[in-house]
């Protein structure tokens, strides 16, 4: 953790909430165009990582529509990555590029937590890069993509369905080896625990054997549709990924943490890769994720690394991680696993966290640029370890220091840090989807 400053040095530099002030940069309403283009700063970098303080927040939704339209607009960026399923991505990629829905398709965002992705805010964004792709030839159209990798069985279908077209005889052999994974493809944390009572990783051979012999025919297959190879090339991944994931969920948070984001940036390059060396990508996803874990209790105590460590890893500077925190409201979110959605009172944040040191500033909704020759005073101040707040889609307000509190240092922790000092819940889509969209809507019920 860093090392205190002098006092003499604090002195001159005046109390925090001065230090905070000082800094500020205010922000407009959302649909006020100063709002995005706040964000120029990080238009020369490769890739962009908004986070959240929590899933279930209007504010950082609405926040991100309008940096990532301006990114796109304005910077060239043309990958939206997000923090969901391949899979599920993929239906709302197909909408915004103007691609038909595959016959049989199951219904997306069907899994908990159904809000993250089904919600108002979620569905502006989608609707303005449709609009935004109409206009575009397909190259230059924005794609959307999900990074997780929960999604075991559509990801398995999805690769069979491919085959199934392309190679009938290699389809057979999918069926066969991913047979080893089907009796628990939609119940997935179930085959963790049975290889870990079995002592050997069951299904792993044949779900890796059957990635390689995929991209070992990549240029076979790629010549016949290059854009359906990747999509069943990324399942592949995975589905293999995935497999090592439940597997690892019975030996430790870490590993498994580690597992899954090391897949998500993995993913990320591939998108990246794919696009070829003038690509740029925006991604959503959890301050927990997109946040530096070297500077946190994550990566100093627990181990875990995050894809906002691995980006600046292997980007550097051309990687820009983005933060966003609020102190009170209301919130989106379910008060266990797979419960039902509530919106729930966020409680003010605890005296001594980061969180606290914005309202004693008066700064109700602002900016702060953190990055290295940006307000010295500020970094330096707010690279202490202090509390900072970690909402996801469980919140547990009863227990909220040990649930949802962590240290971290906040100026080493991002490259910016977005405050909204009273937030709101987002609007979730539970009965239907907006008017005149189609029923392939992937929000559609």
């Amino acid at each position: 953790m860093a090392a205190e400053l002098p006092n003499a040095t604090r002195q001159r530099q005046g109390s925090l909430p001065v230090v905070i002030r000082a800094a500020a940069e205010p922000l407009p309403d959302f649909d006020d165009p100063a709002f995005g283009a706040a964000f120029d700063r990080f238009g020369d970098a490769r890739v962009v990582l908004l986070g959240e303080a929590s899933h279930g927040t209007s504010e950082f939704y609405r926040a991100r529509d309008a940096i990532t339209r301006r990114l796109v607009e304005h910077h060239g960026f043309r990958i939206v990555a997000v923090e969901a399923d391949w899979p599920d991505a993929a239906s709302i990629d197909r909408h915004v590029r103007g691609k038909p829905t595959p016959p049989g398709a199951e219904p997306a965002f069907q899994r908990f937590p159904t809000w993250m992705w089904r919600n108002a805010e979620v569905q502006a964004l989608v609707g303005w890069l449709r609009t935004h792709n109409a206009r575009l030839e397909p190259a230059q159209q924005v794609r959307f993509h999900g990074l997780d990798l929960y999604s075991l069985h559509a990801s398995i279908r999805a690769v069979v369905d491919y085959l199934d077209k392309v190679d009938p005889e290699a389809a057979r052999v999918a069926r066969r080896r991913y047979g080893c994974l089907t009796p628990w493809s939609r119940e997935p944390a179930e085959y963790g625990h049975l290889a870990l009572t079995a002592g050997f990783a069951v299904c792993e051979r044949a779900v890796t054997d059957m990635l390689r012999e995929l991209l070992d025919n990549r240029l076979d297959y790629a010549a016949r549709d290059g854009e359906a190879f990747l999509d069943a090339a990324q399942n592949a991944r995975l589905v293999r990924d995935a497999e090592a994931y439940y597997r690892a969920m019975y030996y430790g948070s870490a590993e498994s943490w580690n597992l899954r984001d090391t897949h998500m940036f993995e993913t990320l390059q591939h998108l990246l890769d794919e696009g070829g060396p003038d690509s740029r990508a925006v991604v959503w996803a959890h301050n927990s994720h997109i946040g530096d874990a070297r500077r946190t209790e994550m990566g100093q105590v627990r181990g875990e690394l995050n894809i906002g460590q691995l980006c600046r890893e292997r980007h550097g500077d051309l990687a820009r991680l983005v933060g966003f925190g609020t102190h009170a409201g209301t919130v989106a979110a379910a008060s266990d696993w797979d419960a039902p959605l509530q919106v729930m009172e966020v409680k003010p944040s605890m005296a001594g966290s980061c969180e606290r040191l914005f309202v004693e500033a008066g700064v109700p909704r602002c900016l702060f640029d953190l990055r290295p020759g940006q307000h010295l005073p500020l970094r330096e101040r707010l690279a202490e370890p202090r509390l900072e707040r970690f909402i996801g889609v469980v919140y547990r307000p009863e227990t909220e220091r040990w649930s949802h509190y962590a240290e971290a240092e906040l100026s080493r922790q991002f490259d910016a840090w977005v405050w909204f000092e009273r937030t709101q819940a987002i609007t979730a889509l539970a009965d239907g989807h907006g008017e005149g969209v189609p029923e392939t809507w992937p929000f559609g019920v």
